[in-house]
């Protein structure tokens, strides 16, 4: 028997990563010849010590570990494997395609020998058997006494259709959901080694581990992505290899478009929107006018899009919204009908919705007719009413504003005479302002014939359909009220001007009798004053001016004094009037007979003589 893995002188052997049947070739199947017509190919295992055939030479096949010593000098890994037809043999080395060189050497029969083992040859042999039925892959470790050695990946594995995936430590996993995932974590090291599962750097429990080291991770779902580690640590050090988890949703679509709320609600009235469906939706439009279409998708990682308009790319008008999952058509008259699809992928799919817009034209309608005006006497009609149609179906008849109207002709309806009924003129004025007064009316019994007169009938007949209404009420029943004022306060503030000190008194509202109400009562009524401007005593002052003097230069007594009294006050209460000039010039013009006004003196200008002018002064009397 020939189990998937095994424990080797403390070391971890490769696990069975292989598409081949379960069928484990023995040595004697091997020897017998045996041959099995179209056989997958399939890699012998043999879990024994590795045969030393000399101190520095080491011969091992297929599911051993090798521990490199300072004196080896070749180390020969055997690959032996059956399929019909014969398999193809290639070796890997941590996941790269061996470079055969001087001193990594393929043999005739397929096994691969390294010639004077260095530390970089340290790592994962993989032995690669494949033919067209299938392929089986093998893995061995060669390694050096100290820290643990782990066989990592670099690869990216992206999963969308398997129900279940493995893949070695290192790898980035990209998988749909509700998938078995088991990530391989081969160990070699001298000693053995102890492995340990972090999620996140987060440790996990042991219940996730399976028996040979690996770690299950079983119906995958968005909360299990992350960064998976697995640390493997012996006496001589420790070594860490991590994968990424990352969850793949494919596209699906969604019944709402919050973002597409959003934009209509500031793109106008004018504006259509319509869902993108996967079987198709369909929106009627009005020319000329504006459309949004939402492609309503989610997904992980979230969904590219992009959108086609029969099957081609957009080539008309057009604005992208809302990264890419609202379209918006400028004007619909520029695209003839046909379809709009949205294209939503991500690396776990693709989906593909779509919307059809039809061009229509808003029309008037005059199929129904509106009630009755009336339901008995001369005047009752029945107007067409008009309603705004697209497509047949009704629409808001704010749409046909544009379109002329259809002529409207009334139909007469229900032209036949009335019952009798209680007719009542209109109540007289009330015979009080307040304080409850009397409204009166005519209450009489008639009937309206179909011709549109009017007959008087009995009271009776009235009354044995509807009682007889009121002929008289109570009305103005409030109190009457007024505002009522305290007489004016003292005249209080400073004298800045004429009346220009204030006063006031309080304002009261109440009824006639003298009772004190809500001021609320009185609003209907003018509200008298509260303050007013007035004069005080204090204000009664002027200016008061004595005669001019006789001077070139005259001048005069201005003082402040109160009119009452006449007695002088100080000048800043008379502020308020403009203050009289107290000096001014006199005399300013020339006098008669040749003589001038100079410093209040006249002075007479003669003759010249001997060449200079002779002058006397003169009467200073006025010019």
């Amino acid at each position: 028997e020939y189990p998937l893995h095994r424990h080797v002188s403390g070391f971890t052997s490769s696990l069975r990563t292989s598409s081949a049947e379960a069928f484990l070739p023995t040595a004697v199947d091997l020897a017998n010849g045996l041959h099995r017509p179209h056989q997958k190919p399939a890699i012998l295992r043999k879990i024994s010590a590795a045969q030393q055939l000399s101190a520095s030479e080491v011969v091992t096949h297929l599911g051993q570990t090798v521990v490199l010593a300072s004196g080896t000098l070749s180390v020969l890994l055997h690959c032996e494997a059956v399929g019909n037809p014969k398999p193809t043999i290639s070796w890997a080395k941590n996941g790269e395609e061996v470079k055969y060189n001087d001193r990594m050497l393929l043999q005739p029969d397929d096994s691969l020998q390294i010639l004077a083992p260095v530390e970089a040859d340290v790592g994962f042999y993989a032995c690669n058997a494949s033919n067209a039925l299938g392929s089986d892959s093998v893995s061995i470790a060669v390694t050096l006494a100290g820290k643990p050695l782990i066989k990592a990946s670099r690869a990216t594995v992206i999963n969308t259709e398997l129900p279940a995936v493995t893949v070695d430590i290192g790898s980035i996993v990209k998988t749909i959901q509700r998938v078995n995932v088991t990530i391989s974590c081969q160990v070699a090291g001298v000693p053995e080694a102890e492995i340990t599962w972090f999620k996140n750097k987060v440790k996990l429990s042991s219940a996730h581990h399976l028996h040979d080291g690996s770690l299950l991770i079983a119906n995958v779902s968005l909360s299990d992505q992350g960064l998976y580690s697995c640390k493997a640590a012996n006496l001589r050090g420790e070594v860490t290899e991590s994968s990424q988890l990352l969850v793949l949703e494919p596209p699906r679509p969604l019944p709402y478009l919050e973002d597409l709320t959003a934009v209509l609600s500031s793109a106008g009235t004018t504006t259509r929107s319509v869902l993108t469906s996967p079987s198709g939706t369909k929106m009627t439009v009005s020319p000329e006018s504006s459309a949004l279409i939402g492609c309503a998708v989610d997904g992980h990682p979230t969904p590219n899009i992009t959108w086609l308009y029969s099957g081609e790319p957009l080539s008309l008008q057009h604005h992208l919204l809302a990264a890419g999952r609202i379209l918006q058509i400028l004007n619909v008259s520029d695209a003839a009908d046909g379809e709009f699809s949205c294209l939503a992928q991500n690396e776990a799919g693709s989906l593909t919705q779509k919307t059809s817009l039809a061009i229509q034209e808003y029309r008037w309608s005059v199929d129904k007719l509106m009630a009755c005006s009336a339901s008995c006497g001369h005047k009752g009609v029945q107007l067409p009413q008009l309603s705004c149609l697209l497509d047949g179906v009704e629409v808001n008849i704010s749409h046909c504003k544009e379109k002329p109207k259809p002529a409207l002709h009334p139909v007469a309806c229900n032209r036949r005479d009335c019952p009798s009924r209680w007719m009542v003129t209109s109540w007289s004025p009330c015979t009080r302002s307040c304080g409850g007064g009397i409204q009166m009316r005519r209450v009489t019994c008639q009937r309206l014939t179909a011709k549109g007169s009017s007959v008087p009938m009995s009271n009776e007949a009235c009354a044995q359909v509807s009682k007889r209404p009121v002929d008289t009420q109570n009305c103005n029943r409030q109190p009457c009220v007024e505002w009522v004022a305290s007489s004016w306060g003292q005249c209080n503030g400073p004298c800045i001007g004429p009346r220009l000190a204030v006063q006031h008194r309080q304002i009261f509202c109440q009824t006639k009798d003298g009772t004190s109400v809500s001021p609320d009562q009185c609003s209907a009524l003018p509200r008298p004053l509260s303050t007013q401007n007035c004069w005080t005593d204090i204000c009664g002052v002027h200016w008061r001016v004595v005669t001019w003097g006789t001077s070139a230069f005259q001048s005069r007594r201005v003082d402040c004094v109160h009119v009452r009294t006449n007695k002088p006050v100080l000048e800043h209460h008379c502020s308020w009037r403009p203050r009289p000039a107290n000096w001014q010039r006199c005399n300013i013009m020339p006098c008669e007979n040749g003589t001038l006004l100079r410093g209040g003196e006249a002075v007479r200008h003669g003759w010249r003589k001997e060449g200079r002018a002779v002058s006397q002064k003169c009467s200073t009397g006025p010019c």
